[in-house]
């Protein structure tokens, strides 16, 4: 059985936390993210800090049978349209991570938050995460500018979730998830 856990990055062990550190700082995952500089350790772990009291930010490691496999995180809690992101471990190479990452993002928004929409926001270059969430039945909302590199914007409601999952979506790679 795949078992699949999200860890609280406010939960994380000071390794852990230097781990996502280095992800988060490798040039493969940071070409993707508004924040392109390298970010210091204090930094890092000041925003982890401030998770504690955030209400409208969760972010978690995801552990697949206790392999560090990404991140996902969620913003604007407070609302119905939760936004989110993710990033696969830059250093492993194993296949279906970004469709691990995916469900279980779409999982914990509909499910456990309740949200009736989810959005994110993808640079048009980015082309292999765009077809990820194609995929999952996100469509295009829109499109702006940032430090001048087009972002698309997308948007998934819970009812194509259901008719996405009705259809077709019998690929289904978690088998049991711990929030």
């Amino acid at each position: 059985m795949k078992e699949i856990k999200l860890i609280n990055f406010t939960d994380l062990s000071n390794d852990e936390k230097k781990i996502i550190l280095e992800w988060r700082n490798n040039q493969n995952i940071k070409k993707w993210m508004y924040t392109q500089d390298d970010i210091n350790l204090e930094s890092h772990l000041n925003f982890i800090d401030s998770l504690k009291n955030s209400k409208d930010k969760l972010y978690f490691l995801v552990k697949k049978e206790d392999e560090n496999i990404g991140v996902v995180y969620f913003t604007n809690l407070t609302k119905k349209e939760v936004y989110f992101g993710l990033y696969a471990n830059p250093t492993i190479k194993t296949l279906g991570v970004g469709r691990i990452l995916e469900e279980i993002s779409i999982d914990f928004v509909f499910n456990s938050l309740n949200a009736r929409k989810l959005k994110l926001e993808v640079f048009e270059d980015n082309i292999q995460v765009i077809n990820l969430h194609r995929k999952y039945n996100f469509k295009k909302s829109g499109e702006k500018f940032v430090d001048n590199k087009k972002v698309i914007c997308m948007e998934l409601n819970n009812i194509d979730l259901i008719i996405k999952v009705k259809n077709d979506w019998s690929t289904n790679t978690i088998t049991k998830c711990t929030y």
